[in-house]
């Protein structure tokens, strides 16, 4: 039985849904539109401001994709009425990431910057403090594409675990070494 699956969707009042003859979900808000193909033999109805989601048998393959599509149209409902928001530390001497318009210019201590073009569904802000480490703001209603491009932003240099320089997320942990002098 999945638990996920089996939970229903509270839809805010600002929030319409539609299901087409294709299985075909469209979510609107005020953040935006988004919208998800659903497999055939799951079953997405609107009931009284929630979405339920149901599966047809007890298969292996419907219970996975039950838990999964509730997920991906629980993350539409989410993002198209409050958005999501991801915000990346660049740490290092000389890091430094500059926004110009869809465009991200970033100085990662490589011999060149890296320019990086951003889909048009993301917004992106960029906050540079003296004596601070720069901070990118992403803002989106889509979550798997504001988390591919934040991956792809942190792809670009990895945070080390001797000194911590890189990119990492605010607030994240970073496992730390030791570095030679542990080793006497």
């Amino acid at each position: 039985m999945s638990r996920i699956g089996n939970l229903p969707i509270d839809l805010p009042e600002n929030v319409t849904i539609n299901i087409d003859d294709n299985n075909l979900v469209t979510v609107k808000g005020s953040q935006g539109e988004l919208s998800q193909q659903v497999n055939k033999d799951i079953k997405v109805v609107v009931e009284e401001n929630k979405i339920l989601v149901s599966r047809p048998t007890e298969s292996k393959e419907h219970k996975s994709m039950h838990g999964l599509y509730r997920s991906l149209i629980n993350n539409m409902v989410i993002g198209v009425s409050q958005g999501y928001e991801i915000k990346q530390e660049f740490v290092g001497v000389g890091y430094r990431a500059e926004a110009k318009g869809q465009q991200l210019e970033m100085s990662l201590g490589y011999s060149h910057d890296i320019i990086l073009q951003l889909p048009p569904e993301i917004k992106v802000e960029t906050l540079t403090e003296r004596r601070s480490n720069p901070v990118v703001t992403l803002r989106s209603a889509d979550k798997q594409l504001i988390g591919h491009v934040a991956a792809k932003i942190r792809s670009l240099r990895p945070p080390e675990p001797y000194k911590g320089k890189g990119i990492k997320f605010v607030g994240e942990q970073l496992r730390r070494k030791a570095g030679k002098a542990a080793s006497v």
